[in-house]
């Protein structure tokens, strides 16, 4: 009996390995297979990958480098994001040393800056689906939150009028599904490439593992601008499509979306164009304020308009050294307002032109004091039908985390109240949101309902 057990454990131990032998043979088969169909991933290659990233060098110069290092930001997290296909249908290049200084010095002034830490983590990230800001970006810090800002401007362009020719109420904004902003943001973007592009050729921005070239003497490696892959687009319905596809490259945290839209927005726009667009008064789109940079109104008005006009008065004025300046050449679909406290000593140049001022649908980027925020209506007669204007609504955006629904102002343009403020020396002074209104609408009463007065 004894033996028995033994010469059938022996058969069972021989089945068993003829088992495994089966299966080992077969996991070879199949790494065969997946070798060939490129889906195995080489760990000495990802190990020298990664190596090479932990050994770059971020930033040695420039406005918030040192910050970067202190806080620990590195492109490393960019790589828990989806890379795009580079063997997809549409044409890609990566981009050359030459393109990249070019790129620096028309942002920068000059090839060696690199942006900050409030630059890099910035991305477009909406409020909650469904909510009462279900509309809006959640707007950052720092120099980015203005072009967030510009970007939200046609967002709301695309939920409230381009999306139906019906156009949209504002009750609508506030019910915008997870899907229906995905749509907005990339149509928002792409539209913005597009007009940027003269709607011809759409440049798309994208990093990948792969650094094209080194640091050299005379261009500081980020970890960003060296892994670029430019993805050309010659039809908007591509530009959207891919931007859809491919939008957590904007829209994920540590994806640098607002500096990779910027970088599309130039190669888009072409360095040659760039260089028309701008004037003696303005030879870069950057300015460093405060350890960081913001953007001047050049960079502002090529997202609003297409063209980097780096003033707001309509067509060319001439400056104090005779020299041709640049202002808006044509009626914008989106609209730009400004006001400083000391708005009255500013000179003409400052003085926001009606291309701007009357844009074509009732939206407008507003610098107030510096701080950008959003004035818009639902009305799309607003600004074509003179009898809309006597008493009107609109919706007020600031960005500002503590805001939790748009404020709802209505203007009366008939009313006297503005001169008698105006007369009365003891009376409270009006606020700046009020202030940049009556940029537009002269002598306007504001009434702000049943919203605490803020701004």
């Amino acid at each position: 009996m004894e033996k028995e057990i033994s010469h059938e454990d022996h058969s069972f131990q021989e089945m068993e390995l003829d088992e495994i032998t089966r299966k080992i043979s077969d996991l070879d088969k199949w790494r065969k297979i997946f070798s060939y169909r490129r889906l195995e991933i080489n760990s000495a290659t990802h190990q020298e990958t990664q190596e090479k990233h932990r050994s770059a060098d971020y930033g040695k110069t420039g406005a918030g480098s040192q910050q970067d290092k202190e806080q620990g930001w590195s492109s490393r997290v960019l790589y828990s994001l989806p890379e795009p296909s580079v063997n997809s249908k549409w044409g890609s290049f990566p981009v050359s040393l030459a393109m990249a200084m070019d790129i620096r010095k028309i942002l920068f002034g000059n090839t060696m800056h690199v942006f900050n830490h409030d630059w890099k983590k910035s991305y477009f990230k909406f409020h909650e689906p469904s909510s009462d800001l279900s509309y809006a970006l959640e707007i950052g810090k720092g120099g980015s939150r203005a072009i967030q800002m510009a970007v939200q401007v046609n967002i709301l362009k695309y939920l409230l009028f381009t999306r139906s020719e019906k156009g949209s109420e504002f009750c609508s904004l506030c019910r915008t599904s997870h899907r229906e902003q995905k749509e907005a943001l990339s149509a928002a973007l792409a539209d913005t490439l597009w007009t940027a592009g003269e709607k011809q050729k759409v440049i798309v921005c994208v990093i990948t593992s792969e650094t094209n070239f080194p640091s050299t003497r005379d261009f500081e490696a980020d970890g960003l601008t060296e892994q670029l892959q430019l993805f050309e687009f010659l039809e908007k319905e591509d530009v959207k499509k891919f931007i859809y596809d491919n939008l957590q490259w904007f829209k994920g945290e540590g994806s640098h979306g607002v500096i990779l839209f910027l970088y599309s927005l130039l190669f888009s726009r072409t360095l040659e164009r760039l260089q028309k667009d701008l004037d003696i008064s303005t030879t870069h789109l950057l300015q460093p304020s405060g350890g960081n940079f913001i953007c001047r109104q050049a960079l502002l008005n090529l997202i609003l308009t297409g063209r980097a006009s780096p003033h707001v008065f309509n067509g060319y004025q001439q400056g104090n050294s005779q020299d041709l300046l640049h202002g808006v050449l044509a009626r914008s679909e989106v609209g730009y307002l400004q006001w400083k406290k000391d708005s009255s000593e500013h000179q003409k140049l400052s003085q926001v032109g009606s291309m701007l001022k009357t844009p074509k649908f009732p939206i407008w980027l507003c610098s107030i004091n510096g701080t950008y925020s959003i004035l818009f209506s639902d009305n799309k007669l607003l600004l074509s039908d003179w009898k809309m204007e006597h008493l009107f609504g609109l919706y007020f955006y600031t960005g500002h985390p503590s805001q939790k629904k748009a404020a709802y102002l209505t203007i009366d343009t008939h009313s006297h109240h503005w001169e008698e403020v105006q007369q009365n020396e003891n009376c409270v002074p009006e606020r700046p949101v009020e202030m940049v209104i009556r940029t537009k609408w002269k002598g306007a009463s504001v009434n702000w309902n049943e919203t605490l007065p803020f701004f």
